[in-house]
């Protein structure tokens, strides 16, 4: 994982390089997307979220989705989680309006409880709920429809880290997870640039991996889990 980290930081930082001869030659700014700077430029970004998650795995009795009938978007049968993640990236301005880039970081969807702080529970409790986290790699693009009001999205791969443990029911199923196996994000937000270099938002994200095979002994048969969890957050971008 290291070896792979280094790697990701090495190229991009040689695509962040990249546009540096074109932005000298580029007209000035314009256009709606950080309007001060001129197309082919482009900003290093920090953007860190948190709100509450609802998890969901077919084959298995984790919980439910937010649209399985569960409950609400702000209630559910099986309880909310408070989960966060943090980005760090460069983004470049490809168009008047428009701003794509490249972004790595990590997410944790529900493994700490904030409210124990101050008394005798624990705060971190991935041991007992092992609720998705793992490492993120993509890309991001964002269009400004006013110079303060933007449009988000982003998506990549998901490695679900010690995504594992053995799980036992009443029919005698054993539950193998896989441990630390690969998936997908996506997500969609919007939001309000305060200036150029910081902006508030919400957004709501999709994360997706893998996580082993359920064993049913009385008929031998394997049936593959998927374990999936959407998160609505509140999101703060500071690009320098």
């Amino acid at each position: 994982m290291k070896k792979t980290l280094f790697s990701i930081a090495l190229a991009s930082a040689g695509l962040a390089l990249a546009p540096a001869t074109f932005a000298q030659d580029a007209q000035p700014g314009s256009g709606n997307y950080q309007s001060s700077q001129p197309v082919g430029s482009g900003n290093w970004l920090i953007d860190l979220s948190a709100g509450r998650t609802d998890g969901y795995s077919k084959n298995s009795d984790f919980g439910s989705g937010f649209g399985s009938g569960s409950g609400s978007l702000f209630s559910n049968k099986n309880g909310r989680r408070t989960g966060y993640s943090v980005l760090g990236g460069y983004r470049w301005k490809v168009g008047s309006d428009l701003g794509l880039g490249l972004e790595a970081g990590y997410a944790d969807l529900g493994n700490y409880k904030l409210s124990n702080l101050g008394n005798s529970g624990s705060v971190n409790q991935s041991s007992t709920q092992n609720a998705l986290r793992g490492w993120m790699l993509g890309g991001n693009g964002r269009i400004n429809l006013l110079p303060q009001w933007y449009i988000s999205a982003h998506a990549g791969y998901f490695h679900a880290n010690n995504n594992g443990g053995v799980y036992n029911d009443t029919l005698s199923q054993d539950l193998f997870h896989g441990g630390d196996r690969g998936g997908y994000y996506a997500g969609i937000g919007t939001g309000w640039d305060i200036n150029q270099h910081f902006g508030l938002g919400v957004k709501y994200d999709y994360f997706h991996a893998s996580a082993g095979n359920i064993h049913d002994i009385p008929t031998n048969a394997d049936f593959a889990v998927r374990r999936s969890t959407g998160i609505v957050s509140l999101d703060a971008e500071y690009r320098f």
